[in-house]
């Protein structure tokens, strides 16, 4: 099949092939008709799945195309590339804001999204040329639901952005102006997803990574929330909530260890795996985030380190609730500057207990290797913008890593699974929905429940002072009750690449993140010293320069860049 083969092969995706060249059977390609059946329809959808953590041999560093955004997290407040400077300094230049149109990264991405929107144009172009579509429904709504999860990304990430329908996949039309959102295509597909998707897992159709109904109708949800929708939005992320499917785990952590992979708070996630060879399957995007030194066995290479900005939101006052409106005024105690020789004494104030689920900081464990012993395991200097901590959600815990395997060249490829969308993001999504629809109680109650879930979790360490509540009185107006829930879903998801997308959908890019470089010059220096000022350019990516080029005039750039 000669269009398949040529996505396979990933020739430039929004670039339309010569006659010549696609009037020519590729040697050894399938035909349509050997792939109109089952087993070959499956393999197509399987090809469509394969590209969730964005990896294609040969197309660009996986680091550059990673499905988990970690480095999403770097251009926002809560993560810094980490590592030293002189290691990958394009990404580096993203972080300080000085964002050009031919960054690897962001070239990078592109590419991977758009690969996953034409596999699974190629999955709907196969059913729709079959004998009998309908006997496809069922694949052509996961086909459906993945081509939704790769728009949803390449809108929220670019804003300016190209539809590419199965009818421009179908006629080698790749070439189609980014004239605006593409939100009512977004939710077209999740639609269509949950008209035909099983209700719920079992028999012939049981794999955890494969889409339900109601994970259609969280993204559903979650693609009206990003508009604006509340009302639309609250009635599909409720009706998730009241199907019964889901609950939260009883241990916060358990969302982020192997054992705990796929319990009740999974809805959609990347399953990664590990062995003891190169764990091809593993999360290979994140291969460079991983502690170096003494403690975890010398992995590679100090990247996606937590910002000081990050761990302050985690300060909560003698009630055990969040410092709404004085958070960022005081840092925790940190031992930046303080080499691993010398004496250190942790934060003594109260602190909400995820933090050390999500922070590797010193003299506190680290995920069961024994209390983090600081400068040995960061890789960067102190002249480095980069910090003292550590990250936590997609490091493995001791005794949890003895399958994993090493790549090429001894980096660590995890076998973690990455939460796309969880059940405490639905909790908290229909929270901001409701109190934005003016339902305040209905929304502290979502997040009290989400509070109470890290209030009652197992501590990872007994020595700090973890002081947490849930909020007990009713919220007196809309204002604090939308501090409130937009604080909530940093310290609940913090480092889960979800932050800049937040933070872009309530319009705070430009404030917020020139606050956090004020902020965090009081400990790193050479972040705030080097930081170029936000703009509202920085509200959406910059259009990569190749895709212009090759678009034949179809694609133009965002405003400002």
């Amino acid at each position: 099949m000669k269009k398949f083969l040529t996505i396979l092969l990933s020739v430039s995706l929004l670039v339309s092939c010569t006659d010549d060249f696609t009037d020519i059977d590729p040697i050894g390609a399938l035909s349509d008709a050997s792939l109109q059946n089952a087993t070959g329809v499956d393999l197509l959808l399987t090809g469509a799945y394969s590209v969730l953590d964005g990896v294609r041999n040969g197309f660009a560093a996986d680091w550059h195309i990673t499905g988990d955004n970690w480095w999403l997290d770097v251009i926002s407040d809560d993560a810094h590339k980490g590592s030293t400077d002189g290691d990958q300094p394009d990404l580096l230049a993203l972080e300080l804001f000085n964002w050009e149109t031919t960054n690897p990264y962001v070239d990078g991405k592109w590419l991977a999204l758009f690969a996953g929107v034409n596999r699974a144009n190629g999955v709907l172009d196969l059913i729709n040329k079959s004998d009998n579509p309908d006997e496809f429904a069922v694949q052509a709504a996961q086909a459906r639901f993945l081509r939704g999860h790769f728009n949803f990304e390449i809108q929220v990430m670019w804003v300016n952005v190209p539809f590419i329908s199965t009818q421009n996949f179908s006629d080698n039309e790749f070439n189609q102006p980014n004239s605006g959102p593409i939100w009512s295509e977004i939710e077209a597909d999740f639609t269509a997803a949950m008209s035909n998707l099983p209700a719920s897992r079992g028999g012939s159709y049981s794999e955890p990574g494969r889409p339900i109904k109601s994970t259609a109708q969280a993204y559903l949800g979650k693609a009206q929330l990003h508009q604006g929708k509340w009302s639309t939005a609250l009635s599909n992320l409720d009706a998730v909530i009241n199907s019964g499917q889901y609950a939260l785990n009883s241990d916060y952590f358990a969302n982020f260890r192997t054992d705990g992979e796929n319990g009740s708070e999974h809805i959609f996630a990347i399953q990664f795996a590990s062995d003891a060879g190169q764990s091809f399957q593993g999360n290979m995007g994140g291969t460079l985030n991983w502690p170096i030194g003494p403690m975890t066995g010398g992995m590679c290479c100090g990247f996606y380190q937590p910002t000081q900005d990050l761990a302050n939101a985690f300060q909560t006052g003698a009630d055990g609730l969040p410092l709404l409106d004085t958070w960022s005024t005081t840092d925790i105690t940190n031992d930046y500057y303080v080499e691993t020789s010398e004496a250190f004494t942790p934060h003594t104030g109260p602190l909400d207990p995820r933090i050390d689920y999500t922070i590797g900081r010193r003299g506190i464990d680290f995920n069961g290797f024994g209390a983090f012993t600081g400068k040995e395991n960061i890789r960067a200097s102190f002249t480095d913008v980069s910090g003292p901590y550590a990250n936590k959600k997609s490091m493995y815990t001791a005794g949890d890593d003895g399958n994993r395997g090493t790549g090429g060249w001894g980096q660590q490829r995890s076998g973690i699974n990455f939460h796309i969308i969880r059940y405490a993001d639905v909790l908290l999504m229909a929270a901001e929905a409701a109190i934005e629809s003016g339902n305040l109680e209905k929304g502290r109650g979502y997040v009290n429940q989400v509070r109470e879930r890290a209030k009652n979790s197992p501590r990872a360490d007994s020595s700090p002072n973890y002081v947490i509540d849930t909020y007990n009185s009713a919220w007196s107006d809309a204002s604090t009750a939308r501090k409130a829930v937009r604080h909530e879903r940093r310290i609940e998801l913090g480092m889960e690449g979800k932050r800049l997308f937040d933070i872009r959908r309530w319009g705070n890019t430009v404030s917020t993140l020139n606050a956090f470089i004020a902020n965090e010059g009081r400990t790193i220096t050479p972040f705030s010293d080097r930081a170029f000022s936000v703009q509202s350019k920085h509200s959406a990516l910059p259009i990569p320069l190749n895709a212009i080029d090759q678009s034949a005039g179809a694609l133009s750039q965002n405003p400002g860049h």
